[in-house]
C-alpha cells in the first residue's frame, strides 16, 4: 500500500524517499510529519514531510538506528508496513519580515518547505546549513533559490564558516543583522544553542523537536515535553514550539533513556549492523 517510488542516498546516510500515499499528499502542510513502519515488528519512526505532489510526498532519512537502517536498504518498488499522517501541527507561516533558518543534518530538508512557505508570504529569507563536511552538504540549489542570503557553515572548516548554525548566527547578529523571526530544525543542540543566541535580543524563535514518539495521537506521552513549565506532547501540540520557553535538559534527558537498548539492538541485528559500518566504511570481508 506504500510503495517507495524512488529512493536515492543525496549525501552519505542522508536518504531522499519518494513514497506513495494520496492522504498525505493531499492534506500535509509545512511543518507537518510521518510516523513510518519498515515492517509488522519494526519501531515507529517519525519523518518530517518535504514536498508533495499529486499522490506521494517526499522525506529526508538520517541513516542512524535499526529501523532507518532497515528502511535504508530498501529499494523502489518495494513497500513500507505502515504509514501514519499527516501529523503535528502545521508550522507557524505568517509574514514576519526578515525570517532567519537554521538546518543541520535531517533537518536540511525539513527547512526546504518553511522556506518556500515564508518566501510566498513576503518575507525576507535568510538561511544557515551545517553539515560535519562540504560532502555531506545537500539541497543547496532548491534552497539558495528561495534564500535571499544563504550561509553554510562545516565542523572541519571544508567549505564556509568553521562551525555551525549558532556560529553564522551569532556573527550575523554581531554584524548588525536584524531578525524579525526564526526556525530551526536539526539536532538538540544547534537548537537549544541557537534558541540562547535569539534570547536576548527577543527574536521570536521555533524549534521543531526531534522526540521520542510511538503512536503519534498523544495517548502514549513518549514525546512529552517541557514548554514554559507546562507539560506538552510533540505530536500532537507539536512538533514546532517556543525555543526560549523548552526545557533542554529535560529533552535531552529523555532522548538518552534508550541508548543501552539501542546498543543491544545492534548486537541482535547483524545484517543491519554490517550495513551501516559498511554505509560509513565501505565494504569488508571481515
Amino acid at each position: 500500500m506504500y510503495e517507495i517510488v524512488e529512493k536515492r542516498e543525496e549525501v552519505p546516510n542522508i536518504h531522499r524517499l519518494i513514497i506513495r500515499e494520496p492522504n498525505v499528499a493531499k492534506k500535509a502542510k509545512p511543518g507537518q510529519f510521518v510516523i513510518l513502519m519498515p515492517d509488522e515488528k519494526g519501531e515507529r519512526i517519525p519523518m518530517s514531510i518535504v514536498e508533495t505532489k499529486k499522490d506521494t510526498f517526499t522525506i529526508f532519512m538520517l541513516e542512524l538506528g535499526i529501523t532507518t537502517g532497515k528502511i535504508a536498504n530498501m529499494h523502489a518498488g518495494e513497500q513500507l508496513y505502515a504509514v501514519a499522517g499527516p501529523l503535528g501541527r502545521p508550522a507557524e507561516i505568517e509574514y514576519y519580515g526578515t525570517v532567519l533558518l537554521g538546518g543541520g543534518c535531517y533537518g536540511i530538508g525539513a527547512i526546504y518547505p518553511l522556506a518556500k512557505a515564508l518566501k510566498a508570504k513576503g518575507n525576507r529569507i535568510v538561511t544557515i546549513i551545517e553539515a560535519r563536511s562540504k560532502y555531506l552538504i545537500y539541497l543547496e540549489e532548491k534552497l539558495r533559490a528561495v534564500s535571499d542570503e544563504f550561509y553554510i557553515a562545516t565542523s572541519d572548516g571544508s567549505r564556509g564558516t568553521n562551525g555551525h548554525v549558532q556560529t553564522v548566527l551569532d556573527r550575523l547578529i554581531k554584524n548588525g543583522h536584524r531578525f524579525d523571526h526564526a526556525k530551526f530544525i536539526g539536532c538538540t543542540y544547534m537548537m537549544m544553542n541557537c534558541s540562547n543566541i535569539t534570547a536576548p535580543y527577543r527574536i521570536p524563535t521555533r524549534v521543531a523537536l526531534n522526540t521520542i514518539m510511538l503512536d503519534g495521537s498523544g495517548m502514549c506521552g513518549c514525546c512529552r515535553v517541557s514548554v514554559g513549565g507546562k507539560i506538552k506532547f510533540a505530536c500532537v501540540d507539536g512538533p514546532e514550539f517556543d525555543g526560549h520557553q523548552v526545557d533542554w535538559a529535560e529533552l535531552m534527558k529523555r532522548k538518552a533513556a534508550y541508548q543501552e537498548a539501542e546498543m543491544i539492538s545492534y548486537q541482535t541485528s547483524p545484517h543491519i549492523c554490517r550495513a551501516l559500518i559498511e554505509s560509513y566504511f565501505g565494504e569488508s570481508d571481515e
